[in-house]
């Protein structure tokens, strides 16, 4: 069975100690890929050494975190746009709108996603998309800019069924979904019974959002095995049969992994 980890921050000072053992786990549990997408610029070398040491495993996402938009955000986006030669670099982001911490950002994270939504669409990669707080004006973006070019993510899914019917009719767009699923106050499995599974595909979003059993814990990629028997039971299908499909559906989103 193998397991494919879309969004995990390995390259992330909780994993300063032990950050091989992390992945080399992860890779003996069945998680055979894992994506490993941007937040700012401070994390990019590490990031860069995490993909070179597991070239065949951790694959980079190249952005700037809505939370990391700042008054040098347009410098960030250079960055952002000159890291993009790396062989091992599959999609854009993360980006997005987050105004959970600060609702006064609004126009430059708006700035900072269209253009990384461009970006995406020029450089024919998928964009992973945050959404906190924000799932109108974040839909509203990219509805403004949707066009059959454009694929990605909606990292850490929370929407209603409302939420993910307009994401459905984007067309290129799929739903990560993690160990929020897992938590016995969530709604999301009554909103992700909705969802095609050919639309979904799993994450873990480590070292935070850790599943049931490991809540309170640093969360690890290994644990998405947790998330996928959660799914399975949710579609009631088995979870080998959830392996395969999630698998399937984020090696198609991030087609550039099958060219490596």
């Amino acid at each position: 069975m193998i397991l494919f980890d879309t969004h995990t921050h390995l390259f992330a000072e909780q994993f300063a100690a032990d950050r091989n053992l992390i992945v080399d786990n992860a890779i003996r549990s069945g998680v055979k890929y894992m994506v490993l997408p941007g937040i700012d610029s401070s994390y990019l070398s590490e990031q860069l050494k995490m993909s070179e040491y597991f070239p065949e495993n951790c694959f980079l996402g190249i952005g700037l975190h809505p939370s990391n938009v700042k008054e040098d955000f347009e410098k960030e986006l250079q960055i952002v746009a000159n890291s993009l030669n790396n062989n091992n670099v599959v999609a854009i982001g993360e980006t997005g709108i987050d105004l959970y911490w600060d609702k006064t950002n609004l126009k430059n994270q708006t700035l900072s996603f269209e253009y990384q939504i461009e970006l995406a669409i020029k450089n024919d990669l998928p964009i992973v998309i945050h959404v906190r707080e924000a799932f109108e004006e974040t839909l509203k973006i990219v509805e403004k800019h949707n066009c059959k070019e454009l694929t990605g993510v909606f990292h850490s899914f929370t929407g209603d069924s409302q939420i993910a019917e307009r994401i459905i009719s984007l067309g290129g767009f799929m739903f990560g979904i993690n160990g929020i699923v897992t938590y016995k106050n969530s709604e999301l499995p009554k909103v992700l019974v909705g969802i095609p599974k050919e639309k979904i595909i799993l994450e873990t979003d480590s070292p935070w959002l850790p599943p049931v059993p490991h809540r309170g814990k640093r969360n690890e990629s290994e644990y998405l095995i947790h998330i996928a028997e959660k799914v399975a039971s949710v579609y009631n299908i088995p979870i080998q049969e959830i392996a395969e499909i999630t698998t399937g559906n984020a090696l198609k989103l991030f087609k550039k992994i099958n060219k490596n």
